[in-house]
């Protein structure tokens, strides 16, 4: 009788173990820690929360957005997103172009969306639009 249940409780212990392998392996923030340590692109997000900030991890920086709920014509929607660099520091080498890829991911998402850059990028897009009219 004891080696029965000592056999019951092994093979608990073995589903035990495969589920949670199973669940750390598809776990989105693992997936972005792994993209951003690999400095690839990656998009997390929970589109049904709108009080949820998304997470976006490229070149191995990490970004964080606000979503803020609006009115489109025809319905309640995303319409203004806030963007910014979690650790600002990691931002040297980076350029418009991947600001702007960056911009189009999150649009891909959020269509209706005006997104707004936070400091210190805010500055590099300013910057931009000033040399651009002189």
């Amino acid at each position: 009788m004891i080696i029965i249940l000592f056999r019951m409780l092994i093979f608990a212990a073995i589903l035990v173990l495969i589920y949670t392998a199973y669940k750390y392996l598809i776990n989105p923030k693992r997936k972005l820690e792994l993209a951003q340590e690999k400095k690839q692109f990656y998009f997390y997000d929970d589109p049904d929360n709108v009080k949820r900030n998304f997470l976006i991890t490229y070149k191995g920086v990490l970004f964080e957005g606000e979503k803020y709920l609006g009115t489109t014509e025809h319905s309640f929607e995303v319409v203004s997103i806030s963007v910014w660099a979690k650790q600002p520091n990691q931002l040297r080498g980076f350029e418009r172009g991947d600001l702007y890829f960056i911009e189009e991911e999150i649009l891909i998402q959020y269509p209706y969306a005006k997104i707004e850059w936070k400091n210190p990028i805010d500055q590099l897009l300013l910057t931009k639009q000033h040399n651009d009219t002189q």
